[in-house]
């Protein structure tokens, strides 16, 4: 990111779809070509990794840190394909428009899926070899991985509470099991090969097309997860396996209460004994599907709020500390060029500031954090940023510009925005008028909502932090993706230096 540019942020699931939730296929296809002639340089999306109704569906509450998510495979490429024939897609719910519908969607895509696989076993569609072949190359997570996925559906989604030796991983019930599910194993592994072959597809068309993919990297995942069951040593855990300390934030601008996320938080010392094994896998990994990553929660890298297991809000946590220069240091060696992202947000501390500076993570600035009382110090307001660093009117964890203007802006915000800009600001400019200020910002990068190019409000929100329950669902509607105003986009990003 030494150059000046500008992207997109939109997760595929918010992607327009007739099949309740959005995908990889034609419409991501089409939203390449949209950011292409919009003169766009980055298409950033959340964690692509399964979601689970145990975390609400959310995408940084994960069963699996190497896994991909299942529902993002698309049906219409799966027809192209010769594994579903237009007859399989002709009967579908009735999914309204404009909302994705998690579970809904995931009983009918499980229909698709199952479908396509009984296909797949009885034709092969010459796809046999690459098929065995991705089983091999991912071996060291897939076996794991589908036998996890397999056993949680059979002896119930806790781990703590299955057989003692499936639970402890004993090597002979884990090779028992494998042999008497493999079927089931079979369809799990089928359906990560469609995720992957799907997503690499897309992520060479988009770099052919000049657009280089921004993933996200959730610092976290649940406690029923394929990752704490394989490696308990690596997280707080008591002697039942269950959490001993959960993960959260402290009192913040979302929550007065603070978030208690409820995740194993990790025992760093013992992954500091290992070199750091487990996280130089999982961002290699991560780094063979996208061109850049951002790191969720950057701050939790140098110092995590931890809290005791039962608590029932964040507020009485402690904070622990990380061996961030042991962990950064083997990032560099591992990743010399370190293509990563800072989440620098929330309570960051001088300390947490001087690491992150002193390995070259570019943070983050927000304007919609930039026009309150501390204007002229705020980090956040366009004359502090820094050229190493990447702007958004706001992230997924915002309002949209418009809902933040309707619904949190107070007078004085509403006030130094309209001073700075040196106009009257009302709710159907002030989407535009963040997006001038982010591309005119000397930040080298800067990174637009999808919502704020169509100035829409709070009803497409991404996600409220606070609020566990409800998120996630907003989706284009078809008319919107057609009225994105790409011409305008362009002409600011050309005269921004960003094209």
């Amino acid at each position: 990111m030494r150059r000046r540019a500008s992207g997109l942020l939109l997760h595929p699931t918010s992607l327009p779809s007739s099949f309740g939730v959005g995908d990889l296929g034609p419409e991501a296809g089409k939203f390449v070509d949209l950011l292409a002639r919009a003169g766009q340089s980055y298409w950033q999306v959340l964690p692509l990794n399964p979601v689970d109704p145990a975390g609400f569906f959310s995408p940084y509450q994960s069963s699996s840190a190497l896994a991909g998510n299942p529902l993002l495979i698309s049906p219409d490429l799966l027809v192209e394909e010769g594994l579903l024939t237009p007859a399989d897609l002709s009967r579908r719910p009735a999914f309204p428009p404009g909302r994705v519908d998690f579970r809904a969607a995931t009983a009918y895509k499980e229909k698709l899926l199952k479908k396509a696989l009984g296909r797949f076993r009885t034709q092969g569609l010459g796809r046999e070899e690459e098929f065995r072949r991705f089983c091999s190359q991912e071996a060291d997570w897939l076996e794991d991985h589908a036998l996890f996925k397999v056993l949680s559906s059979s002896h119930g989604g806790d781990w703590t509470r299955w057989p003692a030796p499936l639970k402890h991983r004993r090597p002979r019930a884990l090779a028992a099991a494998a042999r008497k599910l493999a079927p089931q194993l079979e369809e799990e592994k089928f359906r990560q090969y469609l995720f992957f072959s799907q997503w690499r597809s897309l992520k060479k068309a988009a770099n052919q097309k000049g657009i280089n993919l921004i993933g996200d990297l959730g610092i976290y995942l649940i406690h029923q997860s394929v990752d704490v069951w394989t490696n308990p040593g690596l997280f707080k855990l008591d002697r039942n396996g269950r959490p001993a300390a959960v993960s959260g934030v402290p009192p913040d601008y979302f929550s007065s209460t603070g978030q208690l996320w409820g995740n194993p938080v990790y025992r760093w010392e013992a992954l500091e004994e290992t070199g750091f094994r487990w996280w130089l896998r999982r961002i290699g990994k991560n780094l063979e599907l996208f061109d850049f990553l951002r790191l969720d929660h950057a701050r939790g890298f140098v110092a995590f709020w931890e809290v005791k297991a039962g608590s029932r809000t964040a507020i009485h946590g402690c904070w622990r500390e990380v061996p961030a220069h042991g962990f950064f240091k083997a990032l560099v060696k591992a990743f010399p060029h370190l293509p990563l992202i800072a989440e620098d947000l929330g309570i960051i501390t001088p300390d947490v500031r001087e690491i992150l500076a002193g390995y070259g993570l570019p943070g983050m600035k927000v304007l919609q954090f930039g026009f309150g009382p501390d204007l002229p110090s705020s980090p956040h307001a366009p004359h502090n940023h820094l050229p190493d660093s990447v702007v958004f009117p706001g992230t997924h964890d915002n309002n949209t510009t418009r809902g933040w203007w309707e619904k949190e802006a107070g007078p004085r915000e509403r006030r130094n925005l309209a001073a700075y800009l040196g106009k009257r600001v009302t709710a159907g400019t002030v989407s535009w008028d963040l997006i001038r200020l982010a591309l005119l910002s000397v930040a080298r990068t800067a990174v637009i909502p999808v919502q704020d190019l169509l100035g829409l409000g709070e009803e497409a929100r991404m996600n409220h932090p606070a609020r566990p329950k409800g998120n996630w669902t907003w989706q284009l509607t078809r008319d919107q993706l057609e009225a994105l105003p790409l011409e305008r986009l362009k002409l600011l990003t050309k005269m921004a230096g960003r094209l």
